[in-house]
């Protein structure tokens, strides 16, 4: 379903991310778990896209496999790294052929496997451009869907790690925006100030699509410095970190803190008129299972506002 579709039907829409993993037994881990996820019926899932298409056919594999075996609407990720025009080209024809209906585009992270790589032999330098691709693609009509693919692109409430500029950083948001992108995304996020900012400044800035608020719960400590590094610039807001540390080193503890700091953020963002949540994974479904059951959510239908 195009993504326009589920915003009008669904919103606030409930979404999940997953990663391709490269063993078949972590593949069929995912698949269980996508199997649990999806008796909550959520709007969508997202599959991503690993730096330089190092997971390019795993995404693939993926996002099709869910598309013919699930009820699901998978949406990928697509970067800019390491592709030419034609490799995008392709992409995008073999997943309209498949019948996919949205894309999240992103900048993406240089490969680190590729030391030195350089970024300007690549056809797409930002995200903006490749949005404006993708866009370009949906107005031959090579997509089966005459308004083409549904186009969604990445926000980061507080602040994209490489633009300290904030001013200058909406400025490349709008740019994204205008190249014809139908909603955004957001990075996780553990201070809902933060992304409530980030919504009045888009709303400042002339951005009137609709923003979806990245939500990951922290499960494990060492979890928690991992994501600190994945997700550069990531804060830890002082309440969330005393919590963690009476937990006294408990992994059980720390799961529960998490996952009630995680419920409260949802329920004072769907107070606040959010347009959906996305919650990232980690391909497990325990933590996502007992936030729904929290919010009293039996699918993404029971959040729809009432006429």
């Amino acid at each position: 379903m195009h993504i326009a579709d589920i915003l009008q039907d669904q919103r606030p829409t409930l979404s999940f991310e997953f990663f391709p993993p490269k063993s078949a037994e972590a593949f069929e881990a995912l698949y269980q778990a996508i199997g649990e996820l999806e008796a909550f019926k959520p709007s969508f899932v997202s599959v991503t896209y690993g730096a330089g298409g190092s997971t390019r056919e795993l995404t693939h594999d993926l996002v099709v496999r869910i598309k013919t075996t699930t009820s699901l609407d998978a949406v990928p990720h697509l970067t800019c790294v390491c592709h030419s025009e034609a490799d995008i080209a392709a992409i995008l024809e073999r997943y309209a052929k498949a019948g996919v209906s949205n894309i999240l585009a992103l900048g993406g992270d240089p490969p680190k496997n590729l030391a030195n790589y350089e970024r300007s032999k690549d056809a797409f330098q930002h995200a903006a451009d490749l949005v404006a691709f993708i866009k370009k693609f949906n107005d031959s009509g090579a997509h089966p869907d005459k308004r083409g693919f549904g186009i969604g692109i990445a926000g980061f409430p507080e602040g994209h790690p490489t633009t300290p500029n904030r001013v200058l950083e909406m400025d490349y948001l709008k740019a994204k925006v205008d190249a014809g992108a139908d909603y955004i995304c957001t990075q996780l996020f553990f201070d809902n100030h933060d992304f409530f900012d980030f919504r009045e400044r888009c709303q400042l800035a002339g951005i009137n699509i609709p923003i979806i608020a990245g939500i990951m719960p922290i499960t494990s400590a060492s979890g928690m410095r991992r994501m600190a590094e994945l997700a550069a610039g990531a804060r830890y807001p002082a309440k969330l970190l005393r919590a963690i540390q009476r937990c006294g080193g408990d992994e059980a503890a720390v799961q529960k803190v998490g996952i009630h700091y995680a419920t409260e953020q949802c329920h004072d963002l769907l107070d606040h008129g959010v347009d959906g949540i996305h919650f990232y994974t980690l391909n497990k479904s325990h933590a996502t299972r007992e936030i729904y059951s929290s919010l009293g959510i039996r699918d993404s239908a029971a959040v729809r506002p009432q006429s």
